[in-house]
């Protein structure tokens, strides 16, 4: 079809009004904050995902998300795991655009609770109202994905104050203790080791100890 004819010019017209229209509807849509059932937030959002396409509203939600911030897990052995800690556990946040269908088609997806919102109390009876969903601010959008991206890896330690240790490495190899303080931003803890008969506070690395029992 030549550019320079009426048909020409009407279907690019036309591609450019949907052009605008996506990039108008993506510039509407805002985040909402959705509660899920504990444990299911993956589950949740690859059935939204999949209910997006079914109901055919890729328009109107654009985006499915479980935040995450890198985390190092200490296992018994004292050998590191990297791997991921949710930011909101129990929820997900969908950017979208807010109507009747699109509403419907998060509020009625498997494990969902409800959106984060205004309840409005009802007018009668004592029955709990209607939950009106209320956007995040873009502060908050930005402070959580900033969080996301910037934040150090939290470490995580089975392990907590009158857990018995024994050191696996160091000056103190083969000793045996209680742990009085746990610091997992410093990847670090104390323990009472009996040293020449008496109770000594030590410290160690998270890699030096190994939980007993």
């Amino acid at each position: 079809m030549a550019p320079g004819t009426d048909e020409g010019r009407n279907s690019a017209l036309q591609s450019e009004k949907t052009e605008e229209t996506a990039i108008n509807t993506s510039k509407e849509a805002r985040w909402y904050a959705v509660q899920v059932a504990s444990g299911c937030e993956k589950r949740v959002k690859t059935n939204l995902e999949q209910r997006i396409q079914t109901f055919d509203v890729a328009d109107r939600i654009i985006q499915v998300e479980i935040p995450h911030t890198p985390a190092v897990k200490i296992r018994k052995d004292g050998s590191r795991q990297h791997t991921e800690e949710k930011v909101f556990p129990g929820y997900v946040l969908v950017r979208m655009l807010m109507d009747d269908d699109s509403w419907q088609v998060v509020r009625n997806t498997s494990h969902v609770i409800n959106f984060v919102g205004a309840e409005q109390k009802r007018g009668t009876g004592r029955g709990r109202g209607h939950v009106k969903p209320v956007p995040l601010s873009h502060a908050e959008v930005e402070r959580i994905f900033k969080q996301t991206t910037e934040q150090e890896p939290i470490v995580k330690i089975d392990m907590a104050t009158g857990d018995k240790i024994v050191v696996l490495s160091g000056p103190f190899k083969d000793f045996e203790g209680e742990v009085i303080e746990v610091s997992p931003e410093r990847s670090k803890l104390k323990a009472l080791l009996s040293i020449f008969g008496r109770d000594t506070p030590v410290e160690l690395e998270f890699n030096q100890v190994q939980k007993q029992g």
